[in-house]
């Protein structure tokens, strides 16, 4: 079979993969999408930066000693996907890790520099001053329940996501008792968070009506009206071939009537096209929850353990693939990670909250890895490490 043959199925897939699906294995659908250079560029400071975060949050686990030695991070390599060891990996981070030997138990450990700490510091700070909004995102998120309530567990995957505190069940959820309640689920050891009071869900607004507002108010608005009250605001990854057939399903799609994210249980009777409406309904409501999101983004993994409260009877992930000019999905780091195509601009957040600004100061120090050291300064740091041992080897020259 030609190369052209393949190119020739990779844009069938690409172009008409929205509304008739041919009968293709995941990976194959995942691997024909679009690919845009802006997000998987982004993605690749991302994957080093959550192996850093999931790092730090091992070493600040222990409030009384806040460091963990390398023999620890070293068991963990493969679950934490440091390729080459914990060592190779703290060393391209001199910014954020400084490697020292404790003689009294002799052994190598490690722990935030002075640098690192300060960003964390001003995360909390910012998450703590936030704490309405983080109040505000949680109700918004149980309303579209059509049970008003979620697994506690579900909470727990995305609590970084959705800017929570790390104690939250006692700085959100006990502290506003009468916004929130924990039940007891019919499985052991797993509750359930619901809403206490019935807040009307028409109280609401989406993000995207939000959006559609916005258009008709510029001052040189050429839209009409009805054109866009059910649209979504779309944007393709460069050099994606847009045909008119594809086009013009978009265009239907984008004219099909839906039922909200904050509007209850569709209502099938009330539309010509159901299959159509509720894909559309699936993905008003995974586009609020990543509204909801400090930095527009989140793992597919993390988000399909939702799909049943809020009643999605799709594949989640390919109702992201399906939908390329709203979603983009980047493979990167072993995982699966969607951005909100609308909320980034060259990379970055175009309405950044304070949340994000300081978490983008830790994924700048990933970025950066040895630069801004001179090579005397990394020599010392090995030698000096290398001396307390009487021959430490890990931090020798690469």
């Amino acid at each position: 079979m030609g190369p052209h043959i393949f190119r020739s199925i990779g844009e069938r897939y690409l172009h008409l993969n929205m509304f008739v699906r041919c009968k293709v294995t995941s990976s194959q659908y995942v691997a024909s999408r679009a690919r845009d250079p802006t997000f998987e560029k982004l993605m690749d400071k991302y994957k080093n930066f959550l192996k850093v975060v999931a790092i730090q949050d091992l070493i600040l686990a222990n409030p009384r000693n806040q460091s963990v030695s390398l023999d620890f991070l070293s068991r963990l390599s493969q679950k934490l996907h440091l390729n080459r060891g914990a060592p190779s990996f703290l060393r391209k981070y001199p910014h954020i890790f400084h490697i020292f030997y404790d003689p009294n138990k002799s052994l190598p450990f490690c722990k935030l520099t002075d640098t690192a700490n300060q960003i964390f510091s001003e995360e909390a700070d910012a998450i703590n001053s936030s704490l309405p909004q983080v109040v505000d995102r949680l109700v918004r998120l149980l309303s579209m329940s059509n049970s008003k309530m979620v697994p506690l567990r579900a909470i727990y995957k995305v609590w970084r996501e959705l800017g929570l505190p790390d104690d939250f069940e006692d700085t959100v959820i006990s502290k506003y008792s009468h916004v929130f309640q924990l039940c007891d689920a019919h499985e052991p050891n797993t509750h359930y968070l619901k809403l206490v009071d019935d807040i009307p869900r028409n109280q609401f607004r989406a993000a995207v009506e939000e959006w559609r507002v916005g258009q008709c108010c510029e001052e040189d608005c050429t839209v009409d009206e009805t054109e866009i009250q059910y649209s979504f605001k779309h944007s393709y990854p460069p050099g994606m071939r847009l045909r008119k057939i594809f086009k013009a399903k978009v265009k239907e799609w984008q004219q099909c009537p839906y039922t909200g994210p904050y509007e209850g249980i569709l209502d099938s009777n009330k539309y010509k096209n159901t299959s159509l409406a509720l894909e559309k309904r699936a993905v008003s409501i995974v586009h609020e929850f990543m509204t909801l999101t400090v930095e527009k983004m989140v793992e597919v993994e993390k988000i399909s353990h939702f799909r049943k409260w809020f009643g999605i009877e799709l594949n989640i992930r390919d109702l992201f693939l399906d939908h390329p000019g709203i979603f983009y999905l980047s493979t990167k780091g072993k995982r699966h990670t969607v951005f909100l195509r609308e909320a980034y601009e060259r990379g970055c957040l175009i309405d950044p909250n304070p949340v994000y600004t300081v978490r983008r100061k830790l994924l700048d120090l990933v970025a950066m890895g040895r630069r801004g050291l001179s090579q005397s300064s990394l020599r010392q740091k090995a030698d000096q490490i290398h001396n307390e041992d009487g021959g430490f080897p890990l931090l020798g020259n690469k």
